[in-house]
């Protein structure tokens, strides 16, 4: 379904004219640049920090862009994905005005950004199976819902979202549908990249924080139309992402074996965690994850929290949200770390087991 987004777009991003760097203007080769009153005398770092780096971030994008198969144009870097929801709010949504909606349990900064921008945050949550309730959502959308935010898989019930559903939503959402997929890597799941030359209201979100370790670096990944990539280019920061972490970034994009190896073992250690589990009887329910974690329920989550973080083993409690009462949120480590988390709470068990 194409709809037609600058509709959605808040007048005065309509409007406005972007910072524009001398290099932004600048066309040709140049070996001076005196244009951006620069330290031209270097750095005191090994490496040379002293130029800004690339506003647009192109090197990066055509590496990633052949790694998944989208054009460069079609690609939005931010710092960490939590900047790209930040945006989409700024785009689209007027303060004290507009609305979007959120499928709880789910990541939390949706409904954080949406406050932090005066932007009310509908709340639809998910069914009983940790689904989306699309009945629910259509009835809760009016003409001021601008954003639609879905995590597939869910942060932090692990599972995969109904593609048949958000199939039905991208054709029936007269907004922008932004689909999180930061676990993507981890899901048999094929992601709605794919998808992209067929729905121009939808923003694909990944990240390299995850399956690719760069956590530390903050980058964040957007996959769009031509004409929503170039909203965020619009009113992004000049130079939102810095160059150690453009260079850093792109020298972990060379070594997808690596991640690809990781992203193995951590299925597998997921499938070994699930088996040891099941025979405890403190755990009461294990979520099917299609993520690199496990939603788990068990009989006390706050003292299991407790008894884990005694023994130096930091798990999240997630019992305050939605559907999740006395469930903790376990990542899959290595394969070590599992073994100690395992016998840790095998030693739970012995003493407070049924």
């Amino acid at each position: 379904m194409a709809i037609d987004i600058m509709k959605l777009v808040r007048r005065n991003i309509l409007d406005l004219t972007p910072y524009s760097s001398a290099r932004h203007e600048f066309e040709g080769r140049a070996s001076v640049f005196l244009d951006a009153n620069e330290n031209a005398f270097g750095s005191a770092l090994p490496e040379n920090y002293n130029r800004y780096p690339d506003p647009l971030q192109w090197q990066f994008k055509f590496q990633l862009a052949r790694i998944k198969g989208v054009p460069a144009e079609n690609i939005f870097i931010g710092n960490g994905s939590d900047e790209v929801i930040d945006l989409a709010y700024r785009i689209f949504c007027d303060p004290a005005k507009d609305n979007v909606i959120v499928c709880p349990p789910t990541y939390g900064m949706y409904e954080v950004s949406g406050h932090i921008n005066d932007v009310a945050v509908r709340k639809v949550p998910l069914d009983a199976n940790f689904q989306l309730d699309i009945p629910a959502i259509m009835d809760a959308t009016d003409a001021q819902t601008k954003l639609l935010f879905i995590c597939s898989p869910n942060n932090p019930t692990g599972n995969n979202m109904r593609r048949a559903d958000i199939e039905f939503l991208l054709n029936n959402f007269n907004g922008i549908v932004v689909i999180d997929e930061a676990y993507i890597n981890y899901s048999s799941q094929k992601t709605f990249i794919a998808e992209l030359t067929e729905y121009n209201n939808l923003l694909v979100m990944q990240t390299l924080s995850k399956a690719w370790g760069l956590a530390a670096l903050r980058l964040g990944l957007a996959y769009g139309s031509m004409d929503l990539i170039d909203l965020f280019n619009k009113v992004k920061p000049p130079y939102n992402i810095n160059e150690a972490s453009q260079q850093l970034g792109l020298e972990a994009l060379q070594h997808t074996e690596q991640v690809n190896e990781w992203i193995r073992i951590t299925v597998a250690e997921r499938a070994r965690v699930v088996k040891a589990l099941q025979a405890m009887t403190v755990v009461e329910n294990i979520f099917d994850s299609a993520a690199n974690f496990l939603l788990v329920r068990v009989s006390d989550a706050h003292a299991l929290y407790a008894y884990l973080a005694s023994n130096e083993i930091v798990v999240r409690n997630r019992s305050k949200e939605p559907g999740c009462e006395n469930c903790l949120r376990i990542t899959i480590g290595t394969p070590g770390e599992n073994d100690d988390l395992i016998k840790t709470l095998q030693a739970y068990t012995k003493d407070h087991g049924k």
